[in-house]
């Protein structure tokens, strides 16, 4: 059994390498989806896999890399899937 969840990050998350460390997060817990900055200083993801993985990474989206300082993790269900996982610029 695999999920989806759609995440938008709030907080000081941009400029602070989140995309990217969050990619190395999906590769660690076998996440597929996605991940991008959106203009109003959120990061947005989407992330794909088994429910323990999901909850994992989803968990990790609560602090992020070392530099940021996320204030609101919104999650919700999401029912697409994804074969990779890409950090969209």
């Amino acid at each position: 059994m695999v999920i989806t969840k759609h995440l938008i990050i709030t907080g000081r998350v941009q400029g602070v390498g989140y995309r990217y460390y969050m990619a190395y997060k999906a590769t660690q817990f076998r996440i597929t989806g996605w991940v991008r900055n959106r203009s109003d200083g959120t990061v947005e993801a989407a992330v794909h896999g088994e429910p323990a993985a999901v909850d994992l990474i989803v968990r990790w989206a609560h602090h992020g890399p070392r530099h940021a300082q996320v204030t609101q993790v919104d999650v919700t269900p999401d029912d697409r899937s994804y074969n990779s996982f890409d950090v969209i610029e």
